[in-house]
C-alpha cells in the first residue's frame, strides 16, 4: 500500500519536501536530547501511519555516513499543537531498514 493506512505504517517511501519540513520542526528537540548540533539534517525516507493525527518514521541523514531514525507525531489541525519528536534511534546507516521502534 502506497499511502498511510489506519493501524499500520505505510511502506517506506522517498522523503518529500513536506517530510523534510516535519523533520526540520523537530531537529532542535533531537539536538537538545543528544546535546549536539547536526549541521546536516536531510530527510531521505519515511513511513507514515494514520492515527488521531499522523505518526511518521523518518530516516534523516546527519553526516555523510551517519543517519538517525526519528518518530514524529503530528496532531490533528484543530488541536493546534506543535509537531513532537516521540522517539529516535542514533548510529544508523544509509541501508538500515526503517522499522517501527
Amino acid at each position: 500500500m502506497w499511502g498511510p493506512q489506519t493501524g499500520g505504517f505505510s511502506e517506506p517511501q522517498a522523503a518529500t519536501a513536506e517530510i523534510q519540513a516535519i523533520a526540520d520542526q523537530v531537529k532542535s528537540q533531537l539536538e537538545e536530547k543528544e546535546n549536539k548540533k547536526f549541521p546536516v539534517f536531510k530527510a531521505v525516507e519515511f513511513r507514515s501511519q494514520v492515527v488521531a493525527g499522523m505518526n511518521y518514521l523518518i530516516k534523516v541523514q546527519v553526516d555523510e555516513d551517519d543517519f538517525v531514525h526519528i518518530q514524529v507525531f503530528e496532531s490533528l489541525p484543530h488541536e493546534n499543537k506543535p509537531v513532537a519528536l516521540t522517539s529516535y534511534q542514533t548510529n544508523k546507516g544509509r541501508h538500515d531498514e526503517l522499522t517501527i521502534f
